[in-house]
């Protein structure tokens, strides 16, 4: 609730400016802020007037109006005076009071408040301010989750995460869009950081599928100290989810510290991806594989360009693969048994991956 001292400050201004003395009584008809102490209204007038359905109402000299909260009456402000504009100074004063409320509710929010931290829409003097108001710890040992549903879908598990993680622990859970869910987690008095992020990350995409029946994607960034770091791991952990998303989409989990070549890729220019597939293939770029080809290449490369594990692993002879890496090689000029060559085509098709994701996000 807005502290009584904010309220007097507010309805003293208003004083200055309109010459009308203003009260504000709670439900209970008991005065909290006043102009004048002089000013009085029977509690009973007070209880008659908010159990009625008007706005506002006359009794005696003094004008009443409701101060509203989401529709829901929180104060009386009483206005008294012999101003014959009194009625609309009065209106005017609930509307201040009103937009002051709602600034107090988001400035004490912490909902409100993690956000605009995510989101790096304070400043670092506010975040340290508001973290205070809000009672929480700025020096802990914080991690940040994202949680996307792999399909579009109306419910984003957000009441599931919410059950899982409370904020008694340290852990808060929030959502910036209708689709992800944000889960800040408290580490602090954790040893194994790295293990404990892995562990709760596969945690909630058991209990997403158990529970939900859904299928879900989590990345998560790196570990930080600061509350004031929070927004860069939210960061990490946005990359890690796109870059997933390109490069390793049979990932259910996904680490801002395991991206590896692909966090460079996904940070390159497109002019520069286009110019770097031109030198490679000139005019004919590999902008589909069928299934089989990208199979042999992905096990070819698991099996690190062993023949004759790949050839078991994929139940063909030892010929029909060699048969496959020749047809590869004549269509790309690049011989995958060559290690130079393989990486080579390894990067290439990542960043072929990476122009397709951006078309499509273009696209849409």
């Amino acid at each position: 609730m807005i502290a009584n001292q904010v309220i007097n400050s507010c309805i003293n201004d208003l004083k200055e400016i309109s010459r009308v003395d203003f009260a504000v009584l709670d439900l209970d008809g008991t005065v909290v802020a006043s102009t004048d102490d002089a000013i009085a209204v029977r509690p009973l007038s007070v209880r008659s007037f908010i159990d009625s359905t008007a706005d506002s109402q006359v009794i005696g000299d003094n004008h009443l109006f409701r101060i509203k909260d989401e529709d829901i009456t929180i104060y009386v402000l009483v206005a008294t005076g012999v101003s014959e504009n009194i009625y609309m100074m009065g209106r005017i004063a609930v509307s201040e009071l009103e937009h002051l409320l709602v600034a107090y509710k988001e400035k004490l929010d912490k909902n409100n408040f993690y956000q605009n931290l995510l989101l790096d829409n304070m400043l670092l003097v506010d975040i340290y301010n508001r973290a205070k108001k809000l009672h929480i710890t700025v020096d802990e040992k914080r991690a940040v989750f994202i949680i996307e549903p792999t399909v579009m879908s109306d419910n984003n598990g957000i009441d599931i995460i919410k059950s899982l993680f409370s904020d008694a622990a340290g852990d808060f859970v929030t959502a910036v869009d209708e689709r992800e869910v944000i889960l800040i987690k408290n580490l602090d008095n954790v040893r194994n950081c790295e293990e404990e992020l892995r562990r709760t990350a596969m945690t909630i995409v058991d209990m997403m599928n158990t529970e939900a029946m859904m299928s879900v994607r989590v990345s998560y960034g790196n570990v930080v100290n600061e509350i004031r770091e929070v927004s860069k791991s939210y960061k990490e952990a946005k990359m890690a989810l796109d870059v997933g998303k390109i490069f390793y989409e049979e990932k259910s989990v996904v680490a801002y510290d395991s991206l590896g070549i692909g966090r460079l890729i996904y940070q390159l220019p497109e002019n520069l991806c286009h110019i770097f597939l031109e030198e490679i293939f000139g005019e004919n770029i590999p902008d589909h594989m069928d299934d089989e080809t990208l199979l042999t290449i992905n096990r070819f490369f698991e099996n690190n360009l062993n023949v004759s594990e790949t050839s078991r692993q994929l139940f063909v002879h030892r010929n029909t693969l060699v048969y496959r890496i020749e047809k590869l090689e004549k269509a790309t000029g690049l011989d995958i048994r060559n290690f130079e060559d393989a990486l080579t085509l390894k990067i290439a098709l990542m960043v072929v991956n990476y122009l397709r994701y951006l078309d499509m996000r273009d696209y849409y």
